[in-house]
């Protein structure tokens, strides 16, 4: 993976570069990050849509087109509706927006993964990228106006199995990755879980299967009586035997023991490259039990040896990772977990958030994904 930086006028490119021997379809994620926080949010807006410009307008970039992003926010019920068409404007992607506000001071940060073959698309009102017979949907699902997080999680993965069905997929072979932004998750969190075992036992999945790569998190959409929104990451034309589920049994317990129904992490091979997904990862053991509690150091550096543990079963390292996101509780635990990261990752793409976790007692919270080189003539290339 090549790693760089660009400078704009009020905004850092964090750029990871992954090109597969073949040299076709290579893969950019960037994550733009203000670095003048003293700007309105009107201003910060401008300056990111510019260093967006720019960006594709670099010689070394110009054949990349976005696929999908992320906007993180401070307060998005103030913020969305501005940023949200200022970047429909500018990107032709899937965009998802999340109330998570970025700890540098700044009211917004952006995360865009481009390719730089295939074609983007409309399926309907879902927006698509595809190439090489590969169909990905990349959906954030806003939740119905209902009652409780156990109701509108459970709406929320029934809705998607609709839209799903639609295109000849299901969420059991078709689904590789869900984010679920929780409001207020050491209230609503438990409705998330049950609503999301009880959906997936009646499809089918089940800890003698196999459940999907997440990350449930604290999250704000734009209505404040939105309790829950999921992302998703779908992919029509995936065969069963390009996926695969991580463990790492030595360093981390399975979900399902606790409680819960979400894989660790997978990963998807493709002619030219293994694309991995790490799930939220926390500072625990193998039987489950909280590390370093009340030490954000500790659990910070826990958190990245299981992400390494869980990288290694994918035969991949942290030199295979292309970005990463940190998720912290409080907010005066930022500069020590900001100085971990920087020092153990000093050239990777990440973004650190405030987003409480969903035990009480985690303080911190990774996930990353990774792009290793693959040789595998069977196999369509991504």
């Amino acid at each position: 993976m090549k790693y760089q930086i660009i400078s704009y006028e009020n905004v850092k490119a964090q750029i990871s570069e992954f090109r597969p021997q073949s040299g076709k379809n290579i893969e950019y994620h960037v994550i733009f990050n203000l670095t003048n926080p003293q700007l309105s949010f009107e201003q910060q807006c401008r300056s990111l849509i510019n260093a967006i410009n720019f960006f594709v307008q670099e010689q070394q970039f110009n054949k990349a087109f976005a696929v999908f992003g992320r906007c993180f926010m401070s307060d998005p019920t103030n913020q969305q509706e501005t940023i949200e068409k200022m970047l429909h404007n500018t990107l032709l992607c899937s965009i998802s927006f999340v109330g998570q506000t970025p700890l540098d001071g700044s009211k917004l940060a952006l995360w865009l993964q481009l390719q730089t073959e295939g074609v983007n698309g409309i399926d309907d009102g879902i927006p698509f990228f595809e190439n090489n017979g590969y169909r990905h949907y990349r959906t954030s699902i806003q939740s119905m106006e209902i009652e409780n997080s156990f109701l509108q999680t459970y709406h929320l993965f029934a809705e998607m199995e609709i839209q799903l069905n639609k295109r000849s997929c299901s969420l059991v072979k078709n689904c590789m990755r869900t984010w679920l932004f929780v409001r207020d998750i050491d209230v609503n969190y438990k409705g998330v879980v049950n609503a999301r075992r009880e959906f997936f036992e009646k499809h089918g999945l089940t800890a003698e299967t196999h459940y999907i790569a997440s990350t449930g998190i604290d999250g704000k959409g734009m209505k404040p009586t939105t309790k829950v929104t999921l992302d998703a990451h779908c992919i029509q034309g995936i065969s069963k035997e390009q996926i695969h589920y991580l463990y790492a049994k030595d360093s981390l317990n399975s979900t399902y023991e606790y409680g819960v129904t979400f894989e660790r992490g997978m990963y998807m091979d493709y002619g030219d490259r293994r694309q991995v997904y790490i799930s939220g990862t926390a500072s625990i053991d193998n039987q489950g039990c909280i590390l370093h509690l009340g030490d954000v150091v500790g659990q910070s550096k826990r958190a990245y040896e299981n992400v390494e543990a869980l990288l290694k079963e994918a035969d991949c390292t942290f030199a295979d990772i292309s970005m990463l996101i940190v998720y912290v509780r409080d907010i005066n635990d930022y500069p020590k977990t900001k100085e971990v990261f920087d020092k153990r990752f000093p050239n990777i793409p990440k973004q650190i958030v405030l987003a409480p976790v969903c035990r009480p007692g985690w303080l911190i919270e990774m996930e990353c994904m990774a792009t290793k080189k693959m040789t595998n003539k069977t196999l369509k290339e991504y």
